[in-house]
């Protein structure tokens, strides 16, 4: 076998240990994978990301998109993902930017307008956070979070009946 081979039955025992919620097992998966072949590592450092995020190791998650970033820039999962981790630290502005690179990248991620929506919201940046969840229902109607986003910007800025409206169609999704 060789090492691309290698590298990337290091990479789908990573994935699977992932999806069991095996972070820490995981994450020597995927630094396996990165050392047999760092030319093509960009989504083994992804998914190590998303591994460390879920450990709640934020900085270092964001160490491995940006570093997915620099292999391939024209990822939108990795500017998606960092921005999650920003989010996480309550880097807000920081987080809107990789979103917004996100969406240049892939207009049609209904999550990362959502989690844009959600670090406006966190600014108080109420007209905003709407907008960008109006984009994600508009991509995907049964976007809960999006729904429930746009209720929580319309209370805040007063408009409680359509924020009702906004909840109520939240609570219809989640019995569906």
């Amino acid at each position: 076998m060789d090492k691309i081979e290698e590298a990337d039955e290091w990479y789908n025992r990573g994935v699977a240990l992932q999806d069991k919620e095996k972070h820490e097992e995981a994450i020597v998966c995927y630094d396996n994978a990165i050392q047999l072949n760092p030319k093509n590592s960009a989504a083994p450092r992804n998914n190590k990301g998303n591994s460390l995020y879920a450990l709640e190791k934020y900085e270092e998650a964001i160490t491995c998109h940006d570093e997915t970033i620099k292999l391939n820039p024209e990822d939108p999962t990795a500017w998606y993902n960092k921005g999650v981790a920003l989010n996480a630290l309550e880097k807000y502005e920081e987080a809107i930017v990789c979103y917004d690179e996100a969406i240049l990248l892939n207009p049609e991620d209904s999550f990362a307008w959502t989690n844009k929506g959600a670090s406006l919201y966190a600014l108080e940046k109420y007209e905003e956070s709407i907008e960008c969840c109006d984009n994600a229902i508009k991509l995907d109607p049964k976007n809960l979070a999006a729904c429930n986003g746009k209720g929580n910007s319309l209370r805040k800025l007063g408009r409680d009946e359509d924020a009702e409206q906004c909840f109520a169609k939240a609570r219809e999704l989640q019995q569906s």
